[in-house]
């Protein structure tokens, strides 16, 4: 056994809860920025135009950064790249802070802030799916993305509860200086407990460009008819999910009542049930196959969106949420592993950063075909026809050979060794 299997093998437990710790801290603090923002923008200016634009700016630079910033997790320390991020985010909050203080307080300000937090999250998420399999065994990976998913689960849950009550109490400011704080010991953290070695593309000389490992990255999605699947897949889904995801508050306005507790509790739902959902795939891990556990999740969420569409009792339309919020960590968790197991660590980033520019989007794209859709046709045949269509690709997957075959476990390999 080599040294870095080692170093794996008897470090990981301690690796893995210092980088997770060190994350949901960091994720804390950016979620009651992300929720302050967005209300104060909401209140202030009272303007769906408004909202729109801040919506824009916190996916477009992800986007676009995507595809680069999985280069980069391929060719650099990728703990440095997530402690680049967050000090980035960190110092961008700190300067608008500073500048709310002396009185300049004007809206682009804040659409400014949350392109640089989308530039930054565009660095740290393919460097954040990367660097768990060198962190942890092959055999708790399943196990640790569950564990993650109810941790930000939680995270989603509690944020929007502490960013209200602390907007009530305090000014704007205080909470960008506690996204600071917490950042920094995010930073700390990392930089200081968490021990794990360099991957071998990172320590090597780099002889070719980044355009030349861009299209390496995408040759070598290309080349495996696995991966081309299974990013068609996702596209298709998540441009389907679209509706349930953003159309369902303006559902409940329309069919159950404007009032504020019945769009509460559709969050609160949706946010407990990822919480048991995560809890569930962490205990469980899911069938033998991950393509089967992925698909049954499909089905699972394919059924809620058509129920959404056409239960008329509030409390079983927020039994449903919850249930598909069950469903999210069962369908994101087998998804991440399959990707960490499947791909060679040199193109984990790029992998990862063209996952990153389809899942940040396809459900914007879906918008566009559904969002003016709904001014004309009810919501909830919308979500009638895409839970239809959910269901449908489920059991195209099922029949898929091709995914199938990549889903089943790897044969059993040393902790630290790559597929």
């Amino acid at each position: 056994m080599s040294t870095a299997e080692n170093n794996l093998k008897n470090n990981w437990l301690r690796n893995i809860i210092f980088f997770l710790s060190s994350q949901t801290v960091s994720l804390f603090g950016s979620s009651l920025v992300q929720y302050a923002i967005m209300w104060h923008i909401t209140l202030t200016t009272e303007s769906g135009v408004m909202m729109t634009l801040y919506i824009i700016c916190g996916f477009i630079p992800t986007f676009l950064l995507s595809p680069v910033a999985g280069v980069w997790a391929d060719r650099y320390n990728r703990k440095m790249l997530i402690v680049l991020a967050d000090g980035l985010i960190a110092t961008a909050t700190l300067v608008l802070a500073i500048l709310f203080i002396m009185g300049y307080d004007a809206i682009w300000l804040l659409f400014v802030m949350a392109a640089v937090r989308a530039f930054g999250t565009g660095i740290q998420t393919p460097a954040v799916g990367a660097i768990l399999p060198q962190i942890v065994p092959k055999d708790k990976l399943t196990k640790v993305n569950g564990i993650n998913g109810s941790i930000q689960a939680m995270i989603m849950f509690v944020s929007p509860v502490v960013s209200a009550a602390l907007l009530a109490m305090a000014s704007l400011e205080v909470i960008f200086f506690i996204d600071v704080i917490t950042a920094a010991i995010a930073i700390v953290t990392l930089l200081g407990f968490l021990k794990i070695s360099v991957h071998e593309k990172a320590v090597e000389k780099q002889t070719t460009s980044y355009w030349s490992d861009f299209k390496q990255g995408l040759q070598y999605v290309n080349n495996h008819r696995f991966l081309k699947r299974f990013f068609l897949f996702f596209a298709v889904f998540f441009v389907l999910m679209a509706p349930a995801a953003f159309l369902t508050p303006l559902q409940v306005t329309r069919s159950f009542g404007d009032d504020v507790w019945r769009l509460t509790a559709i969050e609160i739902a949706f946010s407990i049930g990822m919480m048991v959902g995560g809890a569930v795939i962490a205990s469980w891990g899911g069938f033998r196959n991950r393509i089967t556990t992925l698909g049954f999740a499909s089905v699972i969420m394919g059924v809620c969106t058509f129920a959404l569409g056409v239960v008329p009792i509030f409390w079983i339309y927020l039994a449903f949420m919850a249930l598909f919020g069950v469903s999210m960590p069962i369908f994101n968790t087998p998804a991440t592993v399959l990707l960490q197991e499947k791909v060679e660590e040199d193109y984990l980033g790029r992998v990862f950063g063209v996952m990153g520019m389809i899942s940040t989007s396809m459900m914007p794209l879906g918008m566009l075909i559904f969002g003016p859709i709904a001014d004309v046709i009810q919501i909830e045949w919308l979500l009638v026809g895409t839970g239809v269509l959910i269901i449908i690709l489920a059991a195209l997957i099922f029949r898929n050979k091709i995914l199938l075959e990549a889903g089943e476990p790897a044969l059993k390999e040393s902790p630290a060794s790559q597929s």
